[in-house]
This record gives structure tokens, sequence and C-alpha cells, in this order.
């Protein structure tokens, strides 16, 4: 697809004359040509503001993107990741459209990673290595991000505060029906029986845990590195009564004691990174009795390649989205067998669209917190998240495991979803 360059001539400039003001009009002709060519010619509108734009030639644009002016071209041929959501934020770039159907349409056609230029390249391994998560480094990554304030995830969240991907078989339930759903879902894919001990890995803002324990009888082990999540999940349980079958700690997972049932890690795997994954094998490993099973919960992506620039700076310092090859680093060295997988990744997409459609009624709210470029820059994550799951750029992968002799196995997959099924938590074990 060809593009047409519709050329808006800026008046001209004092102190310039004529042909340098159409020698300035040319360069940004080229900017923006460049910069479409570079994005795979998406059926996106690109301006400048006063001048001129590159449009698709035989589909109406999505959507038109606005630059103020010639320094944020500049910025995006550089770092087309980070110099897109950096001009986002503070407004030197306006979205006219759907924002999140024109994120989807570069997801579409932009390149993958291994065609991007050196200096974007550069950056990755220069935060790879800034935002390593040692035991010091993981704990400021996610400080930077869970504990921002309570309060600021409570206008957009559920009332649970459940911050992870929800499970809709119902095309009708509301966010709260689908995130008990997903709790649902993930205790019987366990299996789990009153009187078990689960760790909880990552446990959040408690959600999981409270509801294995009050729902399926268990005992629970919670630990986060977040002071805000440990603080708000303690007085949940106090307040439920449940204080005496949960306990949540603020500590590393490498630090975890004891030994379990089951092994539950819902949204945290994305914080480790896969130079620790052997690691992480080994805690697990260490952690479940000689007939234990577990599950994983993760962001993943089709291949290995790096994760967002821009989000590493400004929303989750450290993370990674891993293919689920790499996630199979954490299983077979310690001879698990996989029972179960799942991708959920348009259950996310739902997920994430509730949640901005929350986080715009709350958008005021947040930038009187805030400020207005911290409303921006939520709003492209959740926005450029909801395309990344809808395009397949991202992916949720649920995994089920066990050790080599777990024999409680169900002969069929019925019990997840009939109504029989959801009733009936024993096992049939398979000689």
């Amino acid at each position: 697809m060809v593009p047409k360059l519709i050329a808006h001539h800026q008046p001209a400039q004092p102190g310039l004359s004529a042909d340098q003001t159409s020698t300035y009009s040319r360069l940004d002709q080229w900017l923006l040509e460049k910069i479409y060519q570079s994005a795979g010619r998406p059926a996106i509108r690109l301006a400048l503001v006063n001048g001129p734009a590159v449009s698709p030639e035989n589909s109406p644009p999505i959507a038109t993107i606005r630059f103020r002016n010639r320094k944020t071209l500049f910025g995006l041929i550089l770092d087309p990741d980070s110099g897109f959501g950096d001009a986002y934020s503070d407004g030197r770039i306006t979205v006219e459209g759907d924002l999140v159907a024109a994120l989807e349409e570069f997801h579409r056609t932009t390149p993958p990673f291994d065609s991007q230029n050196w200096y974007t390249r550069a950056v990755s391994r220069c935060l790879g290595f800034a935002q390593r998560n040692s035991l010091r480094g993981a704990h400021s990554n996610i400080h930077r991000h869970y504990d921002l304030s309570n309060d600021f995830f409570r206008l957009w969240l559920d009332p649970q505060l459940s911050y992870s991907c929800a499970y809709f078989p119902s095309a009708s339930m509301t966010i709260e029906e689908a995130q008990a759903a997903k709790m649902d879902y993930i205790c019987r894919k366990l299996n789990l029986q009153p009187g078990e001990r689960v760790v909880d890995v990552g446990s959040g803002w408690g959600a999981l845990a409270l509801h294995m324990a009050r729902h399926y009888g268990v005992t629970v082990r919670g630990y986060s590195i977040s002071r805000e999540q440990v603080v708000w999940a303690r007085r949940r349980a106090q307040e439920l009564g449940l204080d005496q079958r949960i306990e949540f700690i603020q500590d590393d997972y490498r630090s975890i004691s004891g030994k379990y049932d089951a092994f539950v890690s819902v949204g945290m795997l994305e914080h480790v990174g896969p130079e620790h994954y052997g690691q992480m094998g080994r805690v697990i490993h260490r952690l479940l009795e000689g007939s234990g099973r577990g599950l994983l919960q993760v962001i993943g992506r089709n291949q290995p390649r790096p994760f967002s620039n821009w989000v590493h700076k400004h929303i989750f310092p450290g993370a990674y989205a891993p293919s689920l090859r790499q996630v199979m680093d954490i299983f077979e060295p310690w001879n698990f067998s996989i029972l179960d997988v799942e991708n959920l990744r348009l259950h996310y997409a739902r997920t994430l669209q509730c949640w901005l459609e929350r986080f715009e009624d709350a958008a005021s709210i947040v930038s009187a917190q805030f400020g207005p470029k911290f409303v921006n820059t939520w709003r492209l994550y959740l926005a450029g998240s909801i395309a990344g799951f809808r395009a397949g750029a991202l992916q949720l992968f649920q995994v089920v495991f066990a050790r080599g002799n777990y024999r409680a196995l169900h002969p069929t997959r019925a019990h997840l979803y009939s109504d029989e099924g959801q009733k009936e938590h024993a096992a049939v074990a398979v000689v």
C-alpha cells in the first residue's frame, strides 16, 4: 500500500525565506514518510500540526495521529517505542479516533524487534541491566509500580483489587463476577481439597488466597514484596475472619520456606526474568511435597523478544513476558509433568477494557492526585495492553503442572466447565 503525501504548507517563519520554508516542509514530509514506512504502512493517518500528512491510499484511516513538532518526529525515528510513549504522555502526540484500534493496527503492521535500530536495542540492554531482578532490584522494581497507592488502584480495579486476567465464561458477566470465576477456575484446575496447604507466590492484595481459604477450606501462605499489598491483604483476612488460615508475608519468593500441597502464582512470573527461571524451579521443587501440583499464570509471547522500553521506564521496571518454551525452563530440570496449558489472551483483552473504562471514569481524580501526564501514561499502558492481546502480540498462559507421580487426575476436562463439575472438587484417581 503506497502512502499518499498530503502537503499542508506551513506559513513562512520570521527570518526564513520561502526557499528555506519549503526545505523545512520537505524535511517534515520525509520524516513522516520514514516513520510511516518503519511502522509497516498502517491504515493510520500521520500528520504534523500545521504541516504535511501521510495517509493510506486505498482505505480510510482508522485514526489520525498528530505530532506537535519536528522534534517529536525525530524522537520517533530514534526510538519508536519510547518516542511515541513519551510524546503521548507529554501531549506532543494526540490521537483522533479509537486509541485501542490505532495501537492494534500498529501491532499488526510494525516489523518485529529484530528489525529495530541500534539505539532501541542499546536502550533495551541498558534497561535490562539496570532493572535486573536481583533481591535488591526486585524490591525496587515492585515498589515503583504496586506501591503507588492502594487508593489509586481502588479507583479502577474491582473491590477485591484483583489485578490479573479475569475469566468470562459468560458474555454478560461483570468484572467482579469474572474475577470470582477466574479464582474458581484456578481452584478447580488445582483440585484443591479441604485442609491442604497452599503457597500463593505474588499474592497481590490477597483476593485469590482469601477465595481459596474461604471457599475451598485450605490454609494459605501468601508472599508479596509490596508493603502496600501485604498491609491491605492482612486487614482483609482479619475482616473476613480468615486470619487463622491465611498468613500474608512480605518477602521475596527466593526466601519462602515450608512444605505445601499446591503452589500457585498469578501474574508474578513476569517480574522474575528468564535468567532466574532455574532458581524459580528450584524453589518450587523445594516447596512441593512428593505428590504436589501447581499453576502458573503469566503474560507471554509466541517468541522470545525484549519487553517494551517505554513500559520498562514508566510502568513495569524489570518486567518480561516469556515464550512458552522459556517457561518450560522452570519445569524440565525437575521432571515436573505439564498437565494442562490454556491461553486466555482474549479474556485479558476484555479485562483490560473493563479497567480502561473505569480508569477513564476516574481520570479527573487521578489527574488531581498525580497530574495529567500520569493519566496519559496509564491510559496508553492500558490501551496498548488491550491492543497487544487483541492482536496476538501478547498471550496469557495458564500452566498446570505436578510431580510425575501425581495420580489424582480427572479423566476429562468436564469438571472445569459443567455446572455439575464445578460443584465437585474431588478428582477421579487414574490407576
